[in-house]
C-alpha cells in the first residue's frame, strides 16, 4: 500500500479544486491511502460558509464513488443544526468509513468565531484492513491529551492548513508524533503562497520523505517497521489494544 501526501494550492473556486483533486486521486495507485490537506476545497471562506457547506455534500457524494480501492480522507466544511464544523471524512469501498469534527479550534485564525467544535470522543482508532488509523486535525497536534487517544495507530493522519510563519513547528511535530508513538505519520499541508508546506510522510524511526516542490508525496507502506521499533525499543506500544 502507498502512503500519499497531498500538497495543494486551493483557490477561491470550489469545483476548479475538486477537479483538481479527483485528477490527484485518479492519479494514485490501487490501494493507496491518500490525505489532503484540511479544506482543500475551500479553504476557510469565512464569507462563503454556507456555499462551502453546500458544495461540501457534492463533494463528499463524487470523493465517495473514488474510493472503491482507495482510502481517501480530507476535511470539509459542514453544517449540522445551524452550526458549522471542520469535518473529516475517511472514505473506503464506496463508504464513509468514518467522521470526526476539528475539536482544537485556531485561535489566531479565528476559527471559535465561525466554527463549532466536534466532539472529542470522536477522535479514535479505527481498523481498515487490518491497519489502525488515527487522525489529528491541523492544530490539534500541539494538545499532548490528544496524543493518547491516538496511542497504538499505525498510521496517524494530519490534514493541516498551517501557515508559513510556524513551518518549523509544523514539522517538528509531525516528527516527534512519529517518533514517541512508533507509527507512520502522513501530514498533509496546504501549498499556498502563506502556508508551510512541509508536507511528509515520516516511518517510526523517523525518516522523513518530504518535498516542498511537490503535489504528492509517496512512501510504501511497511508495517514491519512498525513491529520492529516497538520490539527493539520497547515502551510498551505493542501492548496497545
Amino acid at each position: 500500500m502507498k502512503l500519499i501526501a497531498l500538497q495543494t494550492k486551493t483557490t477561491q473556486n470550489f469545483q476548479k479544486n475538486l477537479n483538481h483533486l479527483k485528477d490527484l486521486i485518479n492519479s494514485c495507485e490501487k490501494d493507496s491511502l491518500i490525505l489532503a490537506p484540511e479544506l482543500t476545497l475551500s479553504e476557510f471562506s469565512y464569507d462563503r460558509m454556507k456555499e462551502a457547506s453546500d458544495f461540501s455534500i457534492k463533494a463528499i457524494e463524487e470523493l465517495k464513488a473514488l474510493s472503491e480501492d482507495k482510502i481517501i480522507a480530507l476535511t470539509f466544511i459542514t453544517k449540522k443544526e445551524n452550526k458549522f464544523f471542520n469535518t473529516l471524512y475517511i472514505f473506503h469501498n464506496l463508504q464513509i468509513i468514518h467522521t470526526q469534527s476539528k475539536v482544537k479550534l485556531f485561535p489566531l485564525g479565528n476559527e471559535l468565531e465561525y466554527f463549532s467544535a466536534g466532539n472529542e470522543e470522536d477522535i479514535k482508532i479505527i481498523e481498515i484492513n487490518g491497519i489502525k488509523i488515527a487522525t489529528l486535525i491541523c492544530f490539534e497536534l500541539r494538545f499532548p491529551q490528544l496524543w493518547e487517544k491516538v496511542k497504538g495507530a499505525d498510521i496517524i493522519l494530519n490534514p493541516a492548513m498551517w501557515g508559513a510563519k510556524r513551518k518549523d513547528h509544523y514539522e517538528s511535530i509531525s516528527k516527534a508524533l512519529a517518533l514517541v508513538n512508533q507509527c507512520f505519520v502522513i501530514a498533509s499541508n496546504c501549498a499556498n503562497d502563506n502556508m508551510a508546506k512541509g508536507s511528509a510522510i515520516i516511518s517510526p524511526f523517523g525518516n522523513v520523505t518530504k518535498d516542498d516542490s511537490k503535489e504528492k508525496i509517496e512512501v510504501l507502506f511497511d508495517k514491519d517497521e512498525i513491529k520492529k521499533v516497538r520490539t527493539y525499543i520497547d515502551i510498551g506500544l505493542n501492548k496497545v489494544d
